[in-house]
């Protein structure tokens, strides 16, 4: 009796606003074009959050700038829980640079996903492992080139931490997308490239092309044959995430209320299904651990960016 009369009282307590909640409908934006491995986690979770709600929840999809333009679009808006960010670890080393917000705008709800990165080579580069691949670039200098889809992007960075931990040099060659970079790399004009996993690992199965590490810490069950980075001695994990937020001031109730319903959509078999499908992890969390993840991303990445002078705008 104590425990009801007390959360009757913490209801009584709460702003109209929280307790009216959602009293119009939701809207998920995405940064990033309908139909990719971005967009597809952020449907689901809408999906199944609309189930559970009395009013509709709309997926909007404003993409550019690397998902700024969503990021600024949602910081713009009333922060009533009524317009949600699906944000992603750009988000977070965006206020690296000089982009007006800091990760204390955001209010985290979870995480939504993990995934690990491939490190893919030409079958015409003669290096069946990372051993190999490290000697052979010792021995090119200026012979290695890479390829990654923006600066600031996981393949971008974790490249440049791959050069500086192996000891070499690399040459960048930025692309618009993931295709064209599969392509020259099959083609042998390109020689590395930290591939996401959904569209490196098809080919590499196909034997077009060598995956010889990855970025996770333990062999992931896709692919249960190719050692990680650090079981070949070099101490390298990196992954990239995508997460439900809002702006800050979102109304506490609110944000729990959304965190149990995002908790509840990640660990449903569709949305885990789905998200394996595109090479990630179904992976929730609390607000609180969203928010030590985008911390820990910014000090993960901070000094590759500053040292390769890394634009972020």
């Amino acid at each position: 009796m104590r425990m009801l009369a007390a959360l009757a009282a913490l209801l009584l307590a709460l702003p109209a606003a929280a307790q009216e909640w959602p009293s119009r409908p939701i809207r998920l934006v995405v940064g990033f074009p309908a139909g990719g491995p971005t967009d597809i986690p952020a449907r689901i979770v809408a999906e199944r959050l609309r189930a559970q709600l009395p009013q509709p929840i709309v997926v909007e999809n404003r993409t550019g700038a690397g998902g700024r333009i969503a990021l600024d679009h949602v910081l713009s808006q009333p922060r009533d829980g009524h317009t949600l960010l699906l944000c992603t670890y750009i988000d977070a080393l965006n206020t690296l640079g000089s982009r007006p917000y800091r990760l204390e705008d955001l209010a985290p709800i979870s995480q939504i996903t993990r995934a690990y990165y491939a490190i893919a080579v030409p079958n015409t580069l003669p290096a069946q492992d990372l051993r190999d691949f490290v000697a052979l670039a010792h021995s090119r200098p200026d012979g290695i080139a890479f390829g990654h889809v923006g600066a600031g992007s996981m393949p971008n960075l974790v490249a440049r931490i791959f050069e500086a931990k192996a000891g070499i040099a690399m040459q960048e060659v930025p692309y618009r997308g993931t295709p064209p970079v599969l392509q020259d790399l099959i083609a042998g004009r390109l020689q590395f490239f930290v591939g996401p996993l959904v569209n490196t690992m098809p080919i590499a199965q196909s034997g077009q092309l060598r995956v010889i590490g990855m970025t996770s810490p333990e062999r992931l069950s896709v692919a249960p044959d190719i050692p990680t980075l650090t079981e070949q001695g070099m101490d390298l994990v990196a992954a990239g995430w995508l997460g439900l937020c809002g702006a800050a001031g979102i109304p506490a109730p609110v944000v729990a209320r959304l965190n149990a319903l995002v908790v509840e959509a990640v660990a449903s078999p569709d949305y885990r299904s789905a998200v394996e499908g595109t090479g990630a992890g179904a992976v929730s969390s609390t607000p609180d651990g969203l928010a030590r993840l985008m911390e820990e991303t910014v000090a993960q990445y901070r000094d590759v960016i500053r040292t390769h002078n890394i634009p972020l705008d």
